[in-house]
């Protein structure tokens, strides 16, 4: 099976939500804290996703680490450009 990696591609989008209006450090607090929710959501995914079941190598006990913190840099790379972040920062900021 052939594995492509698109993780450059994945991390250069051109998304960039135009409907968050940041207008105090409240704000800010907010949205840093739901990126941070979308990139959790996000490397969930790729967990599920991007298990290496079958390799063409011996498994080590390193191979799930670098798994999670690639997971991980991928998660947090792409935070902010799904949706998910700028919907419920949307939703926070008008019900509080």
């Amino acid at each position: 099976m052939l594995h492509v990696d698109n993780s450059l591609a994945l991390l250069q989008s051109s998304y960039t939500p135009q409907s968050v209006k940041i207008e105090n450090e409240n704000d800010v607090k907010l949205k840093e804290q739901t990126d941070k929710f979308e990139a959790f959501f996000i490397k969930q995914i790729l967990d599920i996703s991007l298990k290496h079941d079958n390799s063409l190598f011996e498994k080590d006990a390193g191979d799930k680490i670098y798994n999670s913190m690639y997971n991980d840099a991928l998660s947090n790379g792409m935070s902010g450009s799904f949706g998910f972040s700028e919907l419920l920062f949307n939703h926070l900021k008008e019900n509080n």
